[in-house]
């Protein structure tokens, strides 16, 4: 297997990464420990939580999937696996996350609880990659800088990374890093897929240039890429429920990503595998990953069987045929992704 390093640091991991939101609410524990199991023994070290998790997020449920991953991991060699978790972005974000009763801020105090509650929910002494969930604009970054950097020192976590952040943020912190000698961002996990393609403007460029690497998540656009909601517009799913949901966000976010032109570019991305021989799945998987500035590809499942065609694309690379037809696919359908 082709594993890969994360920015500049010791970070080796496999091109898919195993993301675990689902644990707890859509994977129960047996299901959760199958899916993990599975993945372990295709070669896959990488595994991505958070402390939020599951989702939806809820006060009640909230650490719960880091537990499971944490039990699961009890019997493993512990440097045969690369474990990441982030710290739930400020309170004044894009929602209250439903911990330390929604007063979350990216400052010492926060991310110093934040890290102490993984590290025995997961039952280790260290974080590999410890990750802002999302920016806080009101904490000045090199206050969260500081503070990240006293995890790096005391042993606590390796090295550090953001998410769902901006060029402007990401770079801003970089340079705040360089001047006060702080560990620095390694990597950034934002959204990105054949129908969310934004990350390929300014954000790609700060990766390339600062040797930052991408984790994206939702490669299959929230499963509209696998084609089920083309079959059945009435799917079960993760936007299906959120298009019915009270939460504004959830229905604008579902609303984003299946429409009729997603629906219509997902039919045609079909015929793409179809005609290459493989899984709609994979050839959604495979593209993700297939960027010099991407190092891990962060996928989902809420059963063994569904991680099969995600498996197929470990070590695909797609031809260029296939890149020119997907290309063709994004240039012909604008989609509403501001």
């Amino acid at each position: 297997m082709n594993y890969r390093y994360i920015g500049r640091s010791g970070l080796r991991v496999s091109p898919i990464c195993l993301g675990t939101m689902t644990f707890g609410t859509q994977a129960d524990k047996q299901s959760a420990f199958q899916i993990m199991d599975r993945a372990y023994e295709s070669g896959i070290n990488f595994f991505d939580t958070a402390e939020l998790y599951p989702v939806p997020p809820t006060a009640k449920l909230a650490g719960l999937t880091e537990t499971m991953v944490g039990e699961w991991m009890a019997d493993k060699p512990r440097d045969s696996l690369i474990i990441a978790t982030k710290v739930a972005g400020a309170a004044n974000g894009w929602f209250v996350p439903p911990i330390r009763h929604g007063y979350t801020a990216i400052d010492r105090f926060h991310i110093e609880r934040a890290v102490d509650g993984s590290l025995k929910r997961l039952r280790t002494d260290y974080i590999d990659l410890y990750q802002m969930h999302w920016p806080d604009t009101l904490i000045p970054i090199e206050e969260s800088l500081e503070a990240f950097d006293r995890l790096v020192r005391s042993g606590k976590v390796r090295y550090i990374g953001t998410s769902n952040d901006t060029a402007y943020g990401t770079t801003k912190a970089l340079m705040k890093s360089e001047q006060h000698g702080y560990a620095k961002f390694q990597s950034i996990q934002n959204n990105f897929s054949l129908l969310n393609r934004r990350f390929l403007d300014e954000l790609s460029t700060v990766c390339q240039k600062e040797h930052i690497s991408l984790l994206p998540y939702s490669p299959l656009a929230g499963g509209v890429l696998s084609g089920k909601y083309n079959l059945d517009p009435h799917a079960k799913g993760r936007f299906a429920d959120y298009i019915q949901s009270p939460n504004k966000r959830q229905r604008l976010m579902a609303a984003r990503f299946l429409n009729e032109k997603t629906l219509a570019s997902t039919a045609q991305y079909i015929e793409i595998a179809k005609a290459a021989g493989i899984h709609p799945v994979t050839l959604a998987t495979a593209w993700s990953k297939q960027f010099d500035f991407v190092a891990s590809t962060i996928i989902g499942a809420t059963s063994a069987e569904q991680l099969e065609p995600i498996l197929k694309a470990m070590d695909l690379t797609l031809s260029k045929e296939v890149l020119q037809a997907c290309d063709k696919v994004h240039e012909g359908i604008l989609y509403p992704m501001g």
